[in-house]
């Protein structure tokens, strides 16, 4: 088929992918010039029933429980589809803020089903980018010829898919369904393609970690656009890179719009501190000017030289002399020594972090990121897949190395193949399904789920709104054994 590109949406039961499930996926494969190729696809999910979903999600796209589990396949039948006629060689997936939700959630669907989290993305010569980015650096740099939106109330710049479809007369017929979302999106690429070819190519080569470090790593100042800047900066910024991540193929960035000489004297215990807290940032006195650029999740990131400085830079409000003096001071002896201090920093709050993982409850869903897979057990999920039965899988709980793996088997055969679980697997799953739903009396999770359904039946009157939650509580109340008592 060649090099194609795959938009890409989710409707979702939560926001959270470690814990939350997909409830539909829907596609459309295009050409380079983003011309549509095969038919589209749209697929409902069906929600095992160790899942609640969030209500107010589920008011959101209207999606509920019941039609997955009437019209949708099975998380393993859905995997076979998707790799059957969606991860081919060559694709790049694509979406609308996919990288930090979409991606997510397709990583743990494949790690709660025995698949590599990861592969679908970059293996066969696969990659993936996304929209948001790419819009919000065209905004910033290049806004001709496409509108803009903004809150009318605050003022404030708004990049959502449905209030650029709108203000661009692009079809979107229905916002938060998921393949009216893939096709408004593909029209808003098409958009910025026309008006902005330049930008919209050099943007698409730059997808790769590869690509991305080349530019990172030249050790000049390079525009950065991310959410991580304010909107009343166009999310843009000029930036530069300080210190290399220790682990991750990533780099500390400080953010030339703001004088480093007040942090350049901190002590590690200061600037921990100051880190700590650099999500409460002020526009005009920010905790800490360091953000960590990832080179995987496809930075929008320019050479310098792409702003049409005098025009550009006074849309961002940036002060071109200033961000050359703070790159000077940076790149003197003091700066280096501050970016090492920072990455002492980093180590601290990683641990900080690993720890609080640790004390968290947590279950083997949510362990996605404890480990990589071994060599050997990618092996083993490979050729367990070539034939997928609830045989073969007991055969392999016993043969991976991971214990993760151990034990998603047991809940991916009861989750998929539920009628053909032997008399002590069932018991096994009746008693997780006990333990995740029931435990806690008037705080476990069915007593607060049925709790926010009481509590949005209240605010949300409409006729449409008040269907949807009585779906959720008929919903929660299926899950109740006629034995069992709810406090």
């Amino acid at each position: 088929m060649g090099p194609t590109l795959f938009f890409y949406d989710l409707e979702t039961s939560g926001l959270r992918p470690d814990s939350a499930r997909i409830m539909q996926f829907a596609g459309q494969r295009t050409d380079y010039e983003l011309n549509p190729i095969e038919e589209p696809v749209n697929y409902l999910i069906r929600l095992s029933e160790d899942v609640l979903p969030d209500p107010d999600a589920i008011l959101i796209h209207g999606i509920t429980p019941q039609q997955t589990i009437l019209e949708g396949l099975s998380e393993a039948e859905f995997l076979r589809e998707f790799y059957a006629r969606v991860a081919l060689p060559d694709t790049t997936f694509v979406g609308f803020n996919n990288v930090r939700f979409d991606d997510e959630f397709m990583r743990y669907l494949n790690y709660r089903n025995l698949y590599d989290p990861f592969a679908w993305s970059w293996e066969h010569n696969n990659s993936r980018w996304d929209l948001l980015d790419v819009v919000r650096m065209t905004r910033a740099l290049r806004p001709e010829g496409i509108s803009w939106p903004f809150n009318t109330r605050t003022g404030k710049v708004i990049n959502r898919l449905e209030d650029l479809a709108a203000a661009n007369n692009l079809v979107h017929v229905s916002a938060h369904d998921a393949y009216s979302d893939v096709m408004a999106s593909i029209a808003l690429a098409k958009l910025v393609k026309k008006t902005q070819p330049k930008l919209y190519d050099y943007l698409f080569k730059l997808r790769t970690k590869e690509q991305v470090a080349k530019l990172v790593n030249a050790d000049k100042p390079f525009i950065y656009t991310s959410a991580h800047y304010p909107s009343s900066m166009l999310h843009t910024t000029v930036v530069v890179n300080l210190v290399s991540h220790p682990v991750t193929d990533a780099s500390l960035v400080y953010d030339l719009r703001y004088d480093p000489l007040p942090w350049l004297g901190k002590n590690v215990s200061e600037l921990t501190n100051a880190w700590r807290f650099i999500e409460d940032r002020s526009e005009d006195d920010p905790p800490l000017p360091i953000k960590t650029l990832k080179f995987n999740r496809c930075p929008a990131i320019a050479p310098l030289k792409v702003m049409k400085l005098k025009t550009d830079a006074d849309r961002l409000k940036l002060d071109m002399a200033k961000v050359e003096q703070h790159y000077r001071l940076i790149k003197s002896q003091a700066g280096q020594q501050f970016g090492v201090r920072l990455l002492r920093v980093v180590e601290i709050l990683d641990q900080e972090y690993q720890t609080k993982q640790t004390k968290r409850a947590s279950t083997t869903d949510t362990q996605l990121y404890s480990s990589f897979y071994t060599r050997e057990d990618k092996k083993l999920i490979t050729e367990l897949h070539t034939n997928e039965n609830p045989e073969q899988i007991r055969q392999f709980r016993n043969r991976f190395h991971d214990s993760r793996l151990k034990s998603l088997c047991s809940l991916f055969l009861a989750r998929n193949f539920k009628s053909q679980l032997t008399d002590s697997e069932r018991k096994g799953w009746e008693d997780y399904l006990t333990k995740r739903l029931f435990n806690g009396g008037d705080k476990s999770r069915l007593a607060m789920y049925f709790k926010r359904i009481e509590q949005l039946a209240a605010t949300h009157t409409s006729a449409h709104d008040q269907v949807l939650l009585e779906d959720l509580k008929l919903y929660g109340e299926s899950l109740i054994p006629a034995s069992y008592v709810l406090d």
